[in-house]
């Protein structure tokens, strides 16, 4: 089954409330160009790098203003809303960085949290502790929808190829990666781990991302893409601001990859010989001369 999907770029700032706004504007859009699914980045909600002032403006699932909006649009357009994550508190306290699927009726279809910390020390002085703050999460999701089975990783998580062959060997077709990716990462390896994980899983890949520079002084890549199962770029978005992009998935296409090149099928388990150290004598040397 064909479908129009979406990948909304944004540059959230730091009021949730403004940021719901611009969503809901965002997706009305996509909406009304003819999108049947439509994705938000990574952090939708708001990007504040001062712990104190996020945790000042959070809010439990039940209560949280972006999953209430997106839920609200689902069910008035009649289209399924992924917010790609947002920040959540969580009953003990901690914050998880959960994204949303939701069905054309409002229904909550599943959440993922993400399950890879943000923890780098990158060359331009940059550092990230993103386990400081979050809880990862500990188990990947599948949902199936009407035009394919999907599968869930946010940003960082794309750096972890096992989280993407695992849904592919479980029958995913789609997966998402919304991201926050910052510029330095993104004009580097942003592009090349996109299409890597889709080539690898003969798999659609939707990621939103978020671009520009925001209001907590970050910068972010943007280059929101939507990928098919041979690797090409079917849509992207430039480097700063909102922009939506839109393509035409078909679930057909995968099984048409993966007939093609079947590593997921061909893969064999192997042993790993490590290096003898050569210093080492004894028994175990002597037998191995013999």
């Amino acid at each position: 089954m064909a479908v129009t999907v979406a990948a909304i770029q944004m540059c959230s700032g730091t009021d949730p409330k403004r940021n719901a706004e611009a969503m809901e504007r965002l997706v009305r859009e996509a909406a009304a160009k003819g999108a049947h699914y439509v994705q938000t980045p990574e952090m939708t909600g708001a990007l504040q790098r001062d712990r104190a002032a996020l945790r000042a403006v959070l809010k439990p699932e039940a209560e949280d203003g972006i999953a209430a909006t997106a839920a609200r649009m689902a069910g008035e357009l009649g289209i399924h809303v992924h917010v790609g994550s947002t920040a959540i508190a969580r009953p003990d306290g901690k914050i998880a960085n959960r994204g949303f699927l939701f069905g054309p009726e409002g229904q909550k279809l599943c959440h993922y949290d993400k399950i890879h910390m943000f923890d780098v020390d990158l060359d331009n002085g940059e550092s990230w502790r993103e386990s400081a703050a979050y809880t990862p999460g500990e188990a990947a999701r599948l949902v199936d929808l009407p035009f394919g089975r999907m599968g869930f990783a946010i940003c960082y998580d794309v750096r972890f190829p096992e989280l993407f062959k695992s849904q592919a060997q479980a029958g995913a077709e789609i997966m998402t990666l919304p991201a926050a990716f910052t510029r330095q990462t993104g004009e580097a390896h942003w592009s090349v781990l996109l299409r890597a994980r889709a080539i690898e899983n003969g798999m659609f890949l939707i990621a939103a991302a978020q671009g520009g520079v925001h209001e907590d002084g970050r910068e972010t890549y943007g280059h929101s893409m939507i990928i098919d199962p041979w690797g090409r770029v079917l849509a992207e978005a430039g480097d700063a601001g909102e922009e939506i992009i839109l393509a035409e998935i078909d679930a057909s296409a995968v099984a048409a990859a993966r007939g093609k090149i079947p590593n997921l099928k061909n893969g064999r388990a192997f042993a790993l010989d490590l290096p003898m150290d050569a210093g080492k004598t004894g028994a175990a040397g002597k037998d191995a001369a013999a």
